[in-house]
């Protein structure tokens, strides 16, 4: 049975990978970006989200990455990064998401002055502010943090350094953000080897731009607990597709171990990493056992909400019960003490009404 737009807003969701600065409200972009004086393609909340869709949709990334200039253009001051992440979350909980971890890179919001622990905790008061917020409007989230090292820049032990300072109330994970392809995470080996010794969990962008061998090297050197996008690794299965597949030793693992993949199914076609939302990688993936996850990447970016995302799966043929096991598989791969991903798993199953 297909579900209706409305059946799938109602639906508890649970997102691992939404960018901050790729989620912003178009009219909160234009109000900030004016009283700047940044200039912006259009002053029309509508034709400016438009805009950036288009561009996503191009696939050019010079001009899918075009936006994120002027989203970070605004993100430079305390109480601009407050109100933005609280309308993140306040978006995030009015599309039926119950949980949300939102990353973003600290040493992009810097220009303005900020120290990165100033930055830090900008974000994290625009956070509670939002769920509070949420919570009076009648929606129920809970929503963190994860810290991005740009993977092209040098300051990734000290951004592993600040997520290890602010773990628990601020942080919950490390990640690498930014080119993948010439930037492996053997560059900030120290960054992981720090992280490890102190227990911090980690996910990697990896396998979206560069193919499997970038998530073996997240999955090994970097010990990700889960990884970011990661549909490119079924390249390191033999047979993918038919119904004869042979594992090789990082699709093996990530399947034994039961991964979290962090897909973004539009935007993974936008940035090339799969050839269309049919024929997405992430429909085998999760037919094969993979512990696939539906993510939004860039809200605004990508012109994406979690249900849109919802209902494009739904369209290329995935059930309610499809949309659950996804949906469980990222509560249970949240940051999260083990408890309390036991209450988020069982707040998705109540929400599903599916009986186990």
């Amino acid at each position: 049975m297909t579900l209706t737009p409305n059946e799938i807003l109602a639906l508890p969701k649970v997102v691992l990978h939404d960018h901050l600065d790729g989620g912003l409200r178009p009219s909160t972009l234009i109000e900030l970006a004016a009283e700047i004086g940044h200039e912006l393609p259009s002053t029309d909340p509508d034709e400016l989200a438009r805009i950036f869709s288009d561009n996503a949709d191009a696939g050019d990334l010079v001009r899918y990455l075009e936006a994120f200039a002027h989203t970070t253009a605004v993100m430079q001051s305390a109480d601009n990064l407050r109100r933005i992440a609280r309308e993140a979350v306040v978006d995030l909980a009015a599309d039926g998401v119950i949980y949300a971890e939102l990353r973003y890179a600290p040493e992009q919001h810097v220009a303005g002055g900020l120290t990165l622990q100033q930055v830090v905790e900008a974000v994290q008061d625009g956070i509670e502010d939002g769920v509070s917020e949420a919570l009076e409007a009648g929606h129920a989230i809970r929503a963190a943090a994860i810290l991005d090292a740009m993977r092209h820049l040098d300051r990734s032990l000290e951004i592993a350094q600040l997520a290890l300072d602010n773990r628990g109330r601020c942080c919950v994970a490390f990640d690498i953000a930014g080119p993948e392809l010439g930037f492996p995470p053997a560059h900030h080996r120290e960054a992981f080897q720090l992280l490890r010794e102190n227990h911090m969990p980690v996910t990697i962008h990896a396998g979206e731009a560069d193919g499997a061998a970038s998530v073996g090297e997240a999955l090994g050197l970097g010990s990700a607990r889960r990884i970011g996008h990661g549909v490119r690794i079924h390249e390191d299965i033999d047979g993918f597709g038919t119904d004869e597949v042979s594992y090789g030793v990082i699709a093996q693992h990530a399947l034994d171990q039961q991964i979290p993949l962090e897909c973004c199914p539009t935007s993974n076609v936008q940035t090339g990493a799969a050839p269309s939302i049919a024929d997405h990688p992430m429909h085998e993936l999760r037919d094969l056992g993979f512990a696939v996850t539906i993510n939004t990447d860039n809200r605004l970016v990508s012109g994406v909400t979690m249900s849109s995302e919802f209902g494009v799966l739904v369209e290329a043929g995935w059930t309610k019960e499809d949309l659950f096991e996804a949906t469980l598989a990222a509560a249970w791969g949240a940051f999260l003490p083990y408890d309390e991903r036991a209450d988020l798993a069982e707040s998705v199953i109540e929400g599903y009404g599916i009986d186990l």
